[in-house]
């Protein structure tokens, strides 16, 4: 190492020795006890780790409105980030009819809706796709054809709370 280096290296070590030895902790007796010398630096006890980060309970961005996770057939409702409602079971669409991804907004509401294509009453509907896709109560063991299908409960919870213009969000 050349000299200069050494110095440089001497220097920082000198300035850490001084400036520990000026708050007492270097070449006083220190000990772990918590005081240092005669008792001019007490420490408490060591600070209350952070809090946990913050976890959103769904899989959603939305702060508010429904949010529908596929992959563990779930639904809920949230009010900034918190969950109003929910978990609940759902269906969803079936192969050849699957339920789109992504945010939109509730289009409309119907309580006593009939479906004309597949022929069978949709209670509690509430569309929130333009190519007709909505919350509504139905078999909670058979796929849709695109639908989210709820027990009766919460097809109605899901009807009379979601309001028109408000998110739901689908995640894979």
């Amino acid at each position: 190492m050349h000299a200069r280096g050494r110095a440089r290296r001497d220097s920082r070590h000198a300035t850490t020795f001084v400036f520990g030895r000026a708050l007492g902790l270097v070449g006083s007796g220190a000990t772990g006890s918590g005081t240092v010398g005669s008792g001019v630096l007490v420490r408490g006890p060591p600070p209350p780790p952070p809090p946990p980060p913050v976890v959103k309970p769904t899989p959603c961005t939305i702060s508010d409105g429904a949010c529908i996770q596929l992959s563990t057939n779930r639904t809920w409702v949230v009010r900034g980030d918190k969950i109003a409602y929910g978990p609940v079971a759902i269906t969803h669409g079936r192969k050849g009819y699957e339920t789109p991804l992504g945010t939109f907004p509730v289009l409309r509401k119907v309580k006593d809706e009939w479906s004309r294509p597949y022929n069978g009453p949709m209670p509690w509907s509430t569309y929130f796709t333009e190519s007709g896709i909505a919350f509504h109560e139905g078999s909670l063991a058979e796929l849709s054809h695109g639908c989210i299908h709820l027990d009766p409960a919460s097809a109605r919870y899901y009807f009379t709370t979601l309001s028109i213009g408000e998110s739901v969000q689908v995640v894979a």
